[in-house]
């Protein structure tokens, strides 16, 4: 069934954009319910259980909100420093115990306690060396933290502990691992023991086994622009990946990495994708809006439907 709200994140004035904040949609008409002030919420996360929703602040001097959610615009609740530079993107374990921060701007990678209430308590920083961009955190069922790393063409690890008594995190003994030179690994998605990543820099989709070997490459856009990939996701038995130049949405077969389609974005520099029930919502930063593409059986369609919003670079729709 599909999502019946969804919270949209982007650049404000204060951090080159257009956009106000966090802002509030019910799906079904697009209808605007209301927009919480924030500076550059670039990416947004929600809690599993509780009605709570963690917003970076893209800034020099990183922040991570805390907001309560419910029947209009988020309510602010507090915030904090990301422990770094230009957070990026965060993430929340399954069990709601930690939340990871990627600080894009000085590589710095922060882990987070959350309290029973959602607040966030203690704080566990990672700094790494000159030059590291990390770009996305993914919490691993092996209580592993993954980090891609776009400026050491590198996926980190960390140990973590999500349970009530878990003890924090730290590196992982065998340290990172290298991939393609020159790949700029952005996101990644897991499905079975499979990794899939997006290289914005060479413009593939990888993917690799549960050793980090890699087992297959393609180029995710057929298109002879420039192509830097943004997100990835995994859905229905297909890898749907956003091309940022020839501003195409592909699709490709989870299995082999086949290509099965590639369509227009309906917008202009697709920066994030959020897939829920029949529908594909993509954050088209560069034209402000939010465009809505039916998928059948699997792939969007034309035509969709555009929700206007200013420099827009997330959007995530309630589970």
């Amino acid at each position: 069934m599909m999502a019946e709200v969804a919270y949209i994140g982007g650049y404000t004035p204060d951090t080159g954009g257009s956009g106000t904040g966090i802002t509030a949609v019910e799906l079904e008409g697009l209808t605007r319910l209301g927009v919480t002030p924030a500076s550059g919420p670039s990416f947004l996360a929600l809690h599993p259980r509780l009605p709570i929703l963690y917003a970076v602040g893209e800034s020099e001097r990183g922040t991570v909100g805390v907001f309560a959610v419910g029947d209009g615009a988020p309510a602010p609740l507090a915030q904090r420093p990301s422990g770094g530079s230009a957070p990026c993107h965060l993430a929340v374990d399954p069990s709601g115990t930690l939340l990871a921060v990627t600080n894009y701007g000085d590589g710095t990678v922060s882990v987070h306690r959350i309290d029973e209430s959602g607040l966030l308590t203690d704080v566990w920083t990672f700094p790494y060396r000159e030059g590291a961009h990390a770009h996305q955190a993914v919490f691993g069922q092996d209580g592993v933290l993954y980090v891609t790393d776009l400026g050491a063409d590198e996926v980190r690890r960390y140990l973590v502990e999500g349970g009530p008594a878990g003890s924090g995190a730290s590196p992982h003994p065998e340290g990172p691992v290298r991939l393609a030179s020159g790949m700029g690994p952005r996101h990644m998605a897991r499905s079975g023991e499979h990794w899939y990543v997006a290289g914005e820099l060479d413009g593939t989709v990888r993917v690799y086994d549960d050793g980090w070997n890699e087992i297959g490459s393609v180029a995710a856009s057929a298109a002879e622009d420039r192509n830097h990939p943004s997100h990835i996701e995994v859905s229905g038995g297909f890898v749907y990946v956003a091309n940022r130049g020839p501003d195409t949405i592909s699709v490709f077969s989870l299995r082999t990495l086949a290509p099965v389609a590639e369509v227009a974005c309906g917008g202009a520099w697709p920066r994030h994708f959020a897939i829920a029930g029949d529908r594909l919502y993509v954050a088209n930063q560069r034209s402000d809006g939010i465009a809505v593409l039916t998928l059948k059986d699997g792939i969007p369609q034309p035509d969709p439907t555009v929700f206007a919003t200013g420099t827009p670079t997330c959007v995530l729709p309630l589970p």
